[in-house]
């Protein structure tokens, strides 16, 4: 059955839509933690649908509200009043930490991340835009001409003007033997005697934990650090909050808070977790910001009320169960548990992260050169030990991405290390 529907798929889907493993699998239900094959296969699910399943698999509070909603109204568009979408636009303003926010939902991050682009590029009449390197920030044109990762950008046309700036990655690159402070005061003069070279750009970018680059990221701080330089010149600060928000780091319920001494964002971007599966992507920014388009829009599938219903109950099931606490816990654990295992093995460069989004960067034992083999070897053998996993990383970089639902538990959490260990040790 499953080699069938893989035929099926290539046969009408396109050849650069990227399948995992070298027999890949159809996942047909979940529940918990847990996922189910179509051959029967049970996995504990370490990559939740790509940080999309934030709180659980099936969790019942979520599908009563989608069910709720169906059997009401599935869809009206953003031309009519909708509750569901109100309700959790007050939730998710006063969440953000942003001043005066107003909220415009989108189907997913890559939207939300086109529609910051708009703001800010519209706000400060300007096509210049500083972005990370080693970042991704979705697929669409505007989004793929601010990516900084070689293997997410097949195209170098963009309708923007981009220039990168050193920071995203604490050890790789020039500044990767200085100490925290130094890195970022040579960062901080990076960027300024970029913007001398310049004409003033619309905004920086830029993801407090690098995603699809292998959950990299740089001393706390650095970002308030480049936005006292930013805000002398007017530019906008982005925070691309797509996988690190709702309190997937533990330590924040938004990865902007470990950069925060400098106050938010001018606008941030969301999306994957907060409808626990459901197209959910948006964008907060200050009034005077989002207000600034002087031309009528609309959205015909953001904010439609069954999703919307999704991340109300599932925004109030994280809440109520502080699992962003049980993120800091349960994550701190599951990272010295992994940091314990890797000692033992050549190929581990480096156990990295926080909360439940960790990172095991991969490179051939005895050099410090990417092994992107072993990462697809160590996918598929910790697969065959009942554990899903992702992958990521940039320019000459290797890395495993750990990035559970926010729910795990202890015991869950040993029997995924174990797993992965004995994964990591099978390439040895």
């Amino acid at each position: 059955m499953t080699r069938d529907l893989l035929g099926r798929h290539r046969s009408v889907l396109p050849d650069w839509l990227a399948l995992y493993y070298e027999d890949p699998l159809e996942i047909t239900h979940g529940e918990g933690r847990y996922v189910w094959d179509a051959e029967g296969n049970k996995y504990l699910d370490f990559f939740g649908g790509i940080l999309t399943t934030m709180t659980a698999h099936a969790l019942p509070e979520v599908t009563k509200a989608v069910s709720e909603q169906a059997g009401r109204i599935i869809h009206s568009s953003t031309l009519y009043l909708n509750r569901p979408m109100i309700e959790l636009a007050e939730r998710v303003a006063e969440l953000s930490g942003i001043p005066d926010a107003r909220v415009f939902f989108t189907t997913s991050g890559t939207e939300a991340n086109d529609t910051a682009l708009l703001l800010a590029t519209t706000y400060r009449r300007s096509n210049t835009i500083l972005a990370m390197r080693n970042s991704y920030h979705g697929r669409s044109f505007s989004a793929v001409g601010i990516t900084g990762n070689r293997g997410w950008s097949p195209t170098s046309l963009s309708p923007l003007q981009t220039l990168y700036v050193h920071g995203g990655v604490r050890t790789r690159g020039p500044y990767a033997s200085l100490g925290d402070e130094d890195f970022i005061a040579a960062c901080v003069d990076d960027l300024n005697d970029l913007l001398g070279h310049t004409r003033p750009p619309a905004a920086l970018i830029a993801e407090p934990i690098q995603g699809v680059g292998g959950f990299t990221s740089p001393p706390d701080g650095l970002y308030a650090a480049f936005r006292e330089v930013l805000h002398e010149r007017g530019i906008l600060w982005i925070a691309d909050e797509v996988q690190t928000g709702w309190g997937r780091t533990g330590d924040h319920f938004w990865g902007w808070q470990a950069h925060g001494q400098s106050g938010p964002p001018d606008i941030l971007t969301f999306a994957k977790g907060i409808g626990n599966g459901m197209s959910i992507g948006g964008v907060v920014a200050r009034a005077e910001i989002m207000n600034c388009l002087d031309s009528n829009s609309i959205s015909t599938f953001g904010g439609t009320q069954i999703t919307m219903a999704a991340g109300l109950a599932n925004l109030t099931y994280l809440l109520e169960h502080d699992l962003q606490g049980n993120a800091r816990r349960v994550g701190g654990l599951l990272l010295e548990r992994l940091r314990t295992a890797a000692g033992r093995i050549p190929g581990v460069r480096e156990v990295r992260g926080r909360g439940l989004m960790l990172g095991i960067e991969l490179v051939r034992p005895g050099t410090d050169q990417a092994d992107p083999q072993a990462a697809a070897a160590v996918l598929e053998a910790a697969r065959a030990g009942g554990l899903l996993i992702g992958k990521g990383g940039g320019h000459n970089t290797s890395a495993l991405r750990v990035a559970p639902p926010l729910s795990l538990t202890l015991p869950e959490a040993e029997e995924g290390a174990a797993i992965l260990e004995n994964a990591l040790r099978s390439i040895q």
